[in-house]
């Protein structure tokens, strides 16, 4: 059987698997893609300038060793609903293999670790394992596919003096990780929830539909 082995990392603001968004797309969270060394050759990337985003292939190297079951509670139906592992997309299965579309910012092919590519739109954690990666092309787009609409977001209410302790360019970008709700599956409103993001840390509660940031250090 062949043998997958990573060919690079990704660097993000999320050093745990809380609070990573459950599907790719929030465009402001950027990640550094850097090579593994036998990798480090400009010439593999070659017209990958020409296209403007990518798929990447990764590993859930968070959950390993969790295991997999046939069916999943998945957080977007509240955790109360059973879906085969397969009509999801639960980190939790057979083979822990994640995909994500992202958006092509920079292609970076000058430096000791080059080439690096910068993107955006990443929902992954940091130094998660990258093991291929290929370009988003016209007939990936499907307009007559279909899907059930269950995505549920929640209002979020944060005070301003608490938002400003969150720099500038990262603001959008948080805001939106809390509309998805980062709460696990087995959620409970009135808890109090914290999960890092960047170098501060974020506490919340949920009620309802409503979610309130109650500190930010």
């Amino acid at each position: 059987m062949h043998k997958i082995t990573p060919i690079a990392h990704i660097y993000t603001d999320f050093h745990s698997k809380f609070g990573v968004p459950r599907q790719h797309g929030i465009g402001e969270l950027v990640g550094k893609i850097v090579f593994e060394k036998p990798f480090r050759d400009i010439n593999m990337l070659r017209g990958l300038e020409k296209f403007s985003h990518i798929w990447l292939l990764w590993i859930f190297s968070e959950n390993i060793k969790s295991g997999y079951s046939a069916t999943v509670r998945p957080p977007r139906l509240g955790g109360n609903m059973r879906r085969g592992v397969f009509a999801t997309r639960a980190p939790f299965r057979p083979n822990s293999i994640g995909m994500s579309v992202v958006k092509i910012e920079k292609i970076i092919l000058e430096g000791a670790e080059s080439p690096i590519i910068i993107v955006s739109g990443v929902d992954m954690v940091n130094e998660t394992p990258i093991i291929d990666i290929k370009p988003y092309i016209k007939s990936d787009i499907i307009d007559t596919a279909t899907f059930p609409n269950i995505i549920r977001r929640l209002n979020v209410k944060i005070d301003k003096s608490l938002l400003n302790k969150v720099p500038t360019d990262k603001q959008a970008a948080l805001i939106e990780i809390l509309k998805e709700d980062p709460r696990p599956s087995y959620h409970k409103d009135g808890r109090k929830y914290g999960f890092y993001f960047s170098d501060m840390e974020i506490f919340f509660i949920v009620n309802g539909d409503t979610l309130t940031v109650i500190d930010i250090i």
